[in-house]
């Protein structure tokens, strides 16, 4: 294999604790550095209690347009998974640059799996593999096509809810047809795509490489990059089968017999885990000779509009009769849970400690992270209702795609109309035969109306209903109508990866 020494930081840095830079960003400390780079941590003067991430690099003037490019670069991407670039500082007279960026709270997949010594859970691991293909898709459909170029553990974040974020662009480049080779020879040892070394250029399929690389190393424990029959041998038996095959063809050295795309390997992934967990046809059965779970997943086009409310009442309804259901809570950011928690605990000022309490047959979970979710789908539950929030386009939109029942909760006032409107129309590139929409409150009139302009006849109206919890003969007649056609009872286990 051939021997790369990774570059690092060799001019001392100019920033330091207490430092402000632009009027604006105040230094707090260093946070890592790599490569040819310093991180810190800088708080915003004028929005208090900000954080923003600082990188500092420095080269030599020949090289001032790298960074240059690498700011410009940033700033044209707008994904959930990738740092947004707010600030940037030019060279000055030594060649030192900042970028200033978002910063993104969690730690490395390299600590993280560190962390596991080496045995993150399957279920994680497959998160993680489609969450970093949804973001190479990003890239390599942008205009013009980003090449990553150094996919690695050190070079990949995860929040505290196991959301992946792509950090460190300095050597990304745009794809350039015209070029037989890359001019540098850049990536990581053991990741990088063996065109990465000199006998080609970049593209695409280098990045999917990478990805291969990384598959292989999480999947062996840290052991294996490249595919080898000991690296085959090494795979943990936990893994889907279906997946290996997979890898053998992503780990090709030629990039001619490699997939074309990340969608391509999305899509192969997703129908290898699916074929993995079908039923034995022997039995006539699956592998837990059960029935699928349900998700119901519930958002709202805009705030207060009862999206919450909602969610609670279809859960309590298919409680009633037609399984076990949990209610899932995955926007962080409300109290909602917390104060039903409280109440259900007799403690209206204690923090609650245990994210799981049930009421009245269904199981609240408060605050969920996305592996959690992945955990309780493979659980005993009938049905999961998820409770998404407001629509922001961003990271828990997936969740809804990925829905047997994608439910919208709307206003049925005209003047709000539009914010409906105009969320279907920004998701107007996904399927949306099967969405259903709900206006609380809303007029006979109102109804029609949003059914003629979404062309759809999955538009209701929710009757008054003081309390979610409780039965309401009017409210159990709508949702009756909607949630009719959905099987209950027994399920199987099912990896829900991807989009269906």
């Amino acid at each position: 294999m051939l021997k790369v020494r990774e570059q690092h930081m060799n001019h001392p840095s100019k920033l330091h604790a207490g430092l402000t830079m632009g009027g604006r960003y105040e230094i707090v400390r260093k946070i890592g550095e790599g490569g040819m780079s310093h991180v810190y941590l800088a708080e915003d003067l004028k929005l208090p209690g900000k954080l923003w991430a600082v990188k500092e690099s420095v080269s030599d003037p020949g090289q001032y347009g790298s960074i240059r490019d690498e700011a410009q670069l940033l700033i044209s991407l707008s994904h959930a998974r990738l740092p947004r670039i707010v600030d940037f500082f030019p060279p000055d007279e030594d060649g030192y640059t900042y970028l200033v960026m978002d910063y993104i709270q969690g730690i490395t997949l390299e600590k993280y799996f560190a962390g596991y010594r080496g045995r993150i859970p399957v279920d994680s691991i497959l998160q993680l593999a489609d969450q970093l293909l949804e973001v190479l898709d990003y890239l390599h459909t942008h205009e013009p096509v980003i090449i990553f170029r150094d996919l690695k553990p050190s070079n990949i974040m995860l929040t505290e809810h196991l959301e992946l974020r792509l950090i460190d662009f300095g050597i990304a480049r745009n794809y350039k047809r015209e070029q037989a080779q890359d001019t540098v020879k850049l990536g990581t040892v053991g990741f990088a795509a063996p065109e990465q070394y000199g006998s080609g250029q970049s593209d695409a399929r280098s990045d999917l490489y990478g990805f291969g690389a990384l598959l292989l190393y999480l999947s062996t424990g840290g052991a294996h990059t490249e595919w080898t029959e000991k690296a085959e041998r090494s795979i943990r038996p936990d893994l889907p089968r279906k997946l290996m095959p997979i890898m053998r063809k992503l780990l090709q050295t030629s990039p001619e017999n490699r997939y074309a795309s990340a969608a391509e390997v999305r899509e192969e992934i997703a129908a290898a885990v699916r074929l993995e967990m079908k039923p034995d046809a022997r039995r006539g059965k699956d592998i837990a000779g059960r029935k699928s779970t349900q998700v119901i997943a519930v958002m709202g086009a805009s705030g207060g509009t009862g999206t919450t409310h909602t969610a609670i009442a279809i859960s309590h309804f298919l409680a009633r009769g037609r399984g076990k259901v949990a209610l899932i809570e995955m926007n962080v950011r409300s109290p909602a849970f917390r104060r039903i928690q409280q109440i259900v605990d007799g403690d209206r000022s204690g923090s609650p400690g245990s994210r799981k309490f049930e009421v009245q047959g269904v199981d609240y979970w408060r605050q969920t992270a996305r592996s959690d979710v992945i955990s309780l789908l493979s659980g005993s539950y009938d049905y999961v209702v998820i409770d998404l929030g407001t629509y922001r386009e961003r990271e828990r939109l997936e969740e809804f795609l990925r829905a047997d029942v994608p439910v919208i909760v709307a206003s049925g006032a005209e003047w709000r109309q539009q914010d409906i409107l105009d969320m279907v129309h920004g998701l107007s590139r996904y399927p949306q035969q099967k969405w259903v929409y709900f206006l609380p409150l809303a007029g006979g009139d109102a109804v029609q109306r949003l059914r003629r302009q979404l062309n759809s006849p999955h538009v209701f109206s929710l009757p008054l209903q003081m309390d979610p919890f409780d039965k309401s003969e009017e409210t159990d007649k709508v949702l009756g109508r909607v949630f009719q056609g959905l099987p209950g009872g027994q399920r199987r286990r099912r990896f829900r990866f991807g989009l269906t």
